[in-house]
């Protein structure tokens, strides 16, 4: 085509509009199927227990199946309306995960009931209902994050707010009286009435959220190399404060709480968010050597810890007292074998505390090293999404922000698990949607929704301009563009 002639090729569509693109699958079909899987799924499990319990069905289990439906596509709607291009696994995944959770608390209440029949004492309060409970309130959180951060960017302003109010969280119980926050020698819980919350779980978000807006400010600082040693270049002396700041933290909260599992979450946490800010080898090892530090301070003051630590490496030479928790679990997971006893033909309820802290020994003794493998594989997914999520967003924050929080679950996982099967020392954290408790598990719900606005940033398209109508050369206009540095000439 000539220059100065008018155009003969047919007129351009419109564009798309702005933040979307046309035929771009969202993934919410896949969502929506998978989430009727977990369901089936969920009600499946629940007539297994009531078969191997009852010895009898009911119509109820159906009902049950479909109010759990309900509530998990009113969950799916609200992705759909506020996250669309959200990644598709991440709810199914923890919807599946907390369903089983809520099968295996109701199967220690109809054990616990009967055990209380063949006594003659009154049946406890089941478990089961507040449970449900607390899921409501999670899901409900679930929905408010995801409707009132509609860009996880803007919580980056908030980033000191949220620091302070973490630490003030974190610190609260250990400032409280004992008897409104101390439970099994731990002060972590604020009791008020019959209703108490552990404050830390929400801490753990808030300071992930602080860690990766002043790690993205301060990137320069924490990249900048010291001396060389060993092939490594390490940081410079004085930019080693917040790590020892966050050292000091730690052992703060297991002098004043005796919680050796924040501890360990909070520094393994901000460990490995300086390592995906700088990439360097060094401030792992550093973390490391300051961890092994602080783990001999703490075995040499505090006797707690010693009681955990001799419990970890003999649990049969005090097995009916203080060995008598883990020693059953022990118990627990070895009956269950490869392919368990089966939903509701186990003995979990032997262990103390089986619905919260040794929930995975519950598990294992029922559905086996079979189920145990299954599970560890879709709290994999859920894991491996959100990383996933951390790499293909666009922002720094977004990507250390999607880090914290999957590592966060990553690391309770391993810590919980490597208690219960005696791979490290018990540390009193519980499993992630699976554990009985309501602090955790509406923390960690709106911890999933963060992770969800995260992963639809990095899945959406980007914005798209509307296209320039074609005009000919001949009566384009002109544009006065400044030459570098003509303004100093």
């Amino acid at each position: 085509m000539a220059a100065g002639l008018p155009s003969t090729a047919p007129p351009r569509p419109d564009p798309a509009p702005a933040g979307r693109a046309p035929g771009l699958p969202t993934g919410r079909t896949i969502e929506l199927l998978l989430l009727v899987f977990a369901a089936v799924l969920v009600t499946g499990a629940l007539v297994l227990v009531e078969a191997n319990q009852e010895q009898e069905l009911t119509t109820s289990l159906l009902y049950v199946g479909a109010a759990y439906l309900v509530v998990l596509t009113i969950a799916h709607l609200a992705v759909r309306r506020f996250a669309p291009y959200a990644d598709p696994l991440i709810l199914p995944a923890v919807a599946l995960l907390n369903g089983l959770g809520l099968v295996m608390i109701h199967r220690l209440d109809l054990a616990d009931a009967d055990r209380a029949a063949l006594l003659g004492n009154a049946p406890p309060s089941a478990l089961i209902a507040r449970q449900v409970a607390w899921t409501a309130i999670g899901l409900a959180l679930f929905i408010a994050v995801l409707w009132v951060v509609k860009d996880h960017r803007t919580l980056a302003r908030y980033a000191f707010t949220c620091g302070f109010a973490g630490l003030v969280l974190l610190a609260l119980p250990g400032l409280l009286p004992s008897s409104i926050s101390e439970v099994n020698g731990a002060k972590l819980w604020i009791r008020v009435g019959g209703v108490g919350i552990q404050p830390g779980e929400f801490a753990k978000i808030l300071l992930i959220i602080f860690f990766a807006a002043f790690l993205v400010q301060k990137r320069d600082l924490f990249s900048t190399a010291g001396r060389r040693f060993l092939g490594m270049e390490l940081p410079r002396a004085r930019d080693l404060a917040p790590l020892i700041v966050a050292w000091g933290l730690s052992v703060g909260v297991l002098v004043v709480e005796r919680d050796l599992g924040t501890s360990l979450l909070f520094f393994g946490i901000l460990l490995v968010l300086l390592y995906a800010a700088t990439e360097r080898v060094s401030w792992m090892l550093i973390g490391l050597a300051f961890f092994v530090v602080g783990a001999v301070i703490a075995y040499q003051l505090f006797g707690h810890v010693q009681v955990r630590v001799q419990i970890w490496l003999d649990p049969f030479a005090d097995y009916d007292n203080r060995g008598y928790q883990l020693a059953q679990a022990l118990f627990g997971l070895g009956t269950g074998g490869v392919g368990g006893t089966g939903l509701g033909a186990g003995r979990p309820d032997l262990v103390p505390f089986a619905e919260s802290d040794f929930m995975w020994s519950s598990l294992g003794e029922e559905l086996g090293l079979i189920g145990l493998a299954a599970i560890l594989i879709v709290y994999l997914v859920l894991i491996t999404r959100g990383l996933r999520s951390a790499l293909a967003v666009r922002d720094s924050f977004g990507k250390l922000l999607a880090t914290g929080l999957s590592f966060a679950v990553a690391l309770q996982i391993f810590v919980v698990i490597g208690g219960v099967t005696k791979l490290i020392p018990l540390t009193g954290l519980t499993l992630p949607f699976l554990s009985y408790g309501g602090s955790s598990l509406v923390a960690n719900y709106a911890l999933v929704a963060m992770l969800l606005r995260i992963s639809n940033a990095a899945r959406a398209p980007l914005t798209r301009r509307p296209a320039a109508p074609a005009v000919a050369i001949a009566d384009a206009g002109t544009e006065l563009v400044a030459r570098p540095g003509a303004a100093d000439s």
